[in-house]
């Protein structure tokens, strides 16, 4: 009965400690004080466990358990932990966590609160006067603005490049519409950013795949080419064959090569099979570089022109 007695007893002190791990577990990570003082942990355990290397200090009041590095999710939810009521992962921090931008461990994590808070080494604080319940959601058990909310607040910190990009993202995992976007602009009071996000939606989704895409496009665009259709097939080709740009009307299209996907044996075999098939159908094909396109602008805009007009011709 003693012994029977003793582990008890034991059992009993470790529920804390196994409370804690299943609570980290839930929370990639992180716990706060005020969550280990619920689970049976007064202030002198807390101390003692920072003392011992259990617990580590990521900000006032909230710990990484075990050890110092987080996560990307960790750092997320550390921040908005330590933010406190009504705090929520925003911005690039929140586009980060849908898949909308990299992530980048060396900016601080931006929450937004509507209430005036002290400002917290490592996190970008944004006190905002609207956070509805409607913006406000969770994502891997994370607060968060929706997708797109995140959106309206990335248009005023992003240019305009790396704002089509991540409306395309949003677009392309079913996050956020062009009509939904619509919406909120319309009902949201004027912001900084809301001309250039207004625009894309406008024009219509912009479905390009690469950076590279977004540069020619925006190339385009400045040099007031007509709009292409972009990742688009074409008639009399295999369904496998999509073309990067087509400009109808025309027997014109565009083909871009990055680096990252047509530098490999491979690719380079499928993208002459492509063009041959391409210039078969009666089509012409124009390739362009990175290198065409960012820094040799002038002479990639005089050949495109002179090209559109022949096959216009």
């Amino acid at each position: 009965m003693l012994d029977v007695g003793v582990n008890n007893r034991a059992q009993r002190q470790a529920r804390p400690d196994v409370r804690l791990a299943q609570l980290a577990d839930r929370q990639h990570g992180v716990v706060t004080a005020r969550q280990l003082r619920a689970i049976g942990f007064p202030s002198s355990a807390i101390r003692y466990r920072v003392r011992v290397g259990r617990l580590y200090p990521v900000h006032r009041g909230v710990y990484a358990v075990g050890h110092r590095e987080l996560s990307e999710r960790g750092r997320f939810l550390a921040a908005v932990a330590a933010v406190g009521q009504g705090a929520v992962l925003s911005h690039r921090s929140a586009a980060a966590l849908w898949g909308l931008r990299p992530g980048d461990a060396r900016s601080p994590v931006d929450v937004s609160v509507q209430r005036s808070v002290r400002r917290r080494p490592g996190v970008g604080l944004h006190v905002v006067r609207s956070l509805s319940a409607a913006d406000v959601t969770r994502s891997q058990g994370i607060p968060i603005t929706t997708a797109t909310r995140t959106l309206l607040d990335l248009a005023g910190v992003l240019d305009d490049r790396s704002l089509a990009r991540a409306v395309h993202e949003a677009e392309v995992q079913g996050l956020a519409t062009n009509a939904e976007l619509r919406v909120r602009l319309r009902d949201s009071a004027a912001r900084r950013g809301t001309p250039a996000l207004r625009e894309l939606v406008d024009d219509g989704p912009r479905p390009t795949r690469s950076a590279l895409e977004d540069a020619t496009l925006a190339l385009l665009q400045r040099h007031g080419f007509p709009r292409p259709r972009t990742n688009t097939r074409l008639p009399g080709l295999p369904d496998w064959v999509e073309v990067d740009f087509h400009f109808a009307g025309t027997g014109l299209v565009v083909e871009v090569d990055g680096d990252r996907f047509h530098s490999t044996h491979w690719r380079r075999r499928m993208d002459a099979r492509k063009q041959a098939l391409i210039e078969d159908a009666g089509y012409r094909v124009i390739r362009l570089t990175w290198e065409q396109v960012v820094h040799q602008e002038q002479q990639t805009v005089r050949r495109l022109r002179q090209a559109l007009e022949q096959s216009a011709a």
